[in-house]
């Protein structure tokens, strides 16, 4: 089915355990890159951007192959929700979020280690509805410690979908990786090899 291996440029488990379930084989490989949202950038220009910045140094640690960096945030009323800063961040968006419709973004590329110019990306949106929240199931969800490391304070895979009332798209953008995205992004790649 996968014609070659992909090195992931993520840190995300939840990235990892997507393409594990799916038997898309991958390495992890790291690179450095300044997350820090430019001013007044726009939610997918900035996904799009640290995607295309988490692959290309990724890419410059390898000599060869196939480079993935994605991106995912949160957007509820025009905010931008990343990763919460501790718990008291994570209440925060928990309570913005609480009975909202919000989207989530993830941008993905890829790009041929050693090829600059050779890079596809794209992004994906999925809307969200979360039901209201009590500020004691609010409490509770925190205490959890799942919130943190999760862009909007949220894990759907976990015990975050005891409060998700509806999605609208591709459920695993909501968990960090738009799977289908990714095969389509490889396949341009492969044919413009071919």
């Amino acid at each position: 089915m996968f014609p070659e291996s992909i090195y992931l440029a993520s840190s995300s488990p939840r990235r990892a355990e997507i393409l594990r379930a799916v038997g898309w084989p991958f390495q992890l490989v790291k690179g450095a890159v300044d997350e820090t949202r430019q001013p007044d950038e726009k939610a997918v220009d900035y996904v799009m951007r640290l995607a295309q910045a988490k692959a290309v140094a990724g890419a410059l640690t390898l000599g060869s192959g196939l480079v993935l960096g994605a991106d995912t945030v949160v957007v509820v009323g025009g905010e931008i929700l990343g990763q919460p800063r501790d718990p008291d961040d994570a209440r925060r968006m928990l309570s913005l979020l609480s009975g909202r419709w919000h989207e989530v973004l993830t941008g993905v590329a890829l790009m041929r280690a050693g090829d600059e110019r050779q890079i596809v990306a794209a992004h994906e949106l999925t809307r969200v509805r979360f039901s209201s929240m009590s500020a004691e199931e609010i409490e509770w969800y925190v205490g959890t410690g799942e919130p943190l490391g999760k862009a909007g304070a949220y894990a759907i895979q976990g015990q975050a979908a005891l409060f998700i009332e509806e999605i609208q798209g591709d459920y695993f953008n909501i968990v960090g990786l738009p799977i289908h995205l990714v095969l389509e992004l490889a396949r341009r790649i492969w044919s413009a090899a071919a």
